[in-house]
Formats: structure tokens, C-alpha cells, sequence
């Protein structure tokens, strides 16, 4: 499964008014004396609504990607996905070794009694140009790998999401936390509150694997 500031200003402003009268000169009789009306009644205050009794639950999402204790569907997702980029993830890799070989061939050169200047400059040449293929490729490499996790492990992701809510809901959990975001947060937590293995068990016997495992 799937971490924005507004700050708002208040500007209060108080205009004082004041009612002058004037009075006229009297010309006959007393002038009648106006009847005060009546005060509207006061409005009752609606009582504020009563704050739940809540409870807490802890669910550990990253458990999900284990391979033995996490979601089968989710991890077989994963790796299928993995799979089908082995071969060019493994072209990065061998990349990435070759530039760590010439980068100690270049440190041991610097170190020797006579310092070989035209060896160490023509293989530091060599590495910009296998930096600059190694960056090429991995970069093309996790553009398509996530847009094709997105593809896969999407529809999964959501899935695991309703079943929360779900699980959730049938244990009267009015409030569901990642513990893997927040851990350097809690404090204390007795172990009931944590939730994660028996939420993966009940997702795992209602969704079991639609294949073998993959490899």
C-alpha cells in the first residue's frame, strides 16, 4: 500500500459606531413614549455530537513484501515484475561493477610510486563514458519497471485496501496506523494492538495464490 503546509492569515478588523440623536423642540402635548419590543428568545445550542469510543490498530505494511510471512499475491506481483526486467536489471548491474573496478584501478594508480598520468586520465575517460551508459539505462530501466509495477501491483495494492476496511470494520477499528511510517513515533504499545500477521493470514486464506510461487 500508497508523506502539503497551508498557512492561513486572519486579518480582524473592529469598527466602533456611534448614534447620535437630536431633539427637536417640543411643540405641543408629550410626545408618546415608544414600546419597547419584546427579545427574540434565545437559541438553545445544539450539544456538540458524541466523540466515538475509539480503538487503535497497528498494521505493519512493509511485512506485506515479505516472501514468507507477507501476502502471496502481492509478493508473486513483485516478482513477476522483477522477472520480466531481470535481464536488463542485470545489464545495470554488470554496469555499475565495471565502473567500481575502473574507480580501484584508478585509486591503486594514484598510489604507486610513479604516478602513471596518461593511464589514469584514458581510464578515467573510460569511466565518464560507462557513467554516462550506466545512467542512460538505469533510468529507462526504473521509468519502465514503474510503470509496470503501477500496472501490476496497483490493482493489488487497492484490493488489499477494501480488505482493510473490512477487516477493520468487523473488529470495531475506528482507526487503522502504518506502523511503518510513524515507529519512531510510538512510544508504548501493548502487542494486541498490532494487528499485521492477522490481517495477511485472513487476506491470505480468502486470496490465496492463483499459480506456484514464483522463483
Amino acid at each position: 500500500m500508497k508523506r502539503l503546509i497551508f498557512a492561513a492569515s486572519i486579518l480582524t478588523a473592529m469598527m466602533a459606531f456611534a448614534v447620535m440623536s437630536q431633539t427637536r423642540p417640543q411643540t405641543g402635548g408629550p410626545r408618546p413614549t415608544p414600546t419597547p419590543l419584546p427579545k427574540p428568545a434565545a437559541t438553545p445550542i445544539a450539544n456538540s455530537a458524541a466523540v466515538p469510543n475509539s480503538r487503535i490498530a497497528l498494521i505493519d505494511t512493509s511485512v506485506f513484501g515479505d516472501e514468507k510471512n507477507g501476502i502471496y499475491r502481492y509478493v508473486d506481483a513483485a516478482k513477476s515484475v522483477e522477472a520480466e526486467f531481470k535481464t536488463r536489471s542485470d545489464e545495470v548491474q554488470n554496469l555499475q561493477n565495471r565502473l567500481n573496478g575502473l574507480a580501484n584501478e584508478i585509486q591503486t594508480l594514484s598510489k604507486a610510486p610513479v604516478v602513471d598520468q596518461k593511464t589514469i586520465q584514458a581510464k578515467q575517460q573510460q569511466g565518464q563514458t560507462l557513467q554516462a551508459e550506466w545512467k542512460t539505462k538505469k533510468d529507462r530501466l526504473d521509468e519502465d519497471a514503474s510503470k509496470r509495477a503501477e500496472q501490476v501491483i496497483a490493482p493489488i495494492s487497492s484490493q488489499i485496501g477494501a480488505a482493510m476496511d473490512q477487516f477493520a470494520r468487523q473488529r470495531g477499528v475506528t482507526m487503522t496506523l502504518d506502523s511503518s511510517k510513524i515507529l519512531p513515533a510510538i512510544l508504548t504499545a501493548v502487542p494486541a494492538v498490532d494487528l499485521t500477521q492477522a490481517f495477511i493470514n485472513e487476506f491470505n486464506s480468502k486470496n490465496p495464490r492463483t499459480g506456484p510461487a514464483p522463483r
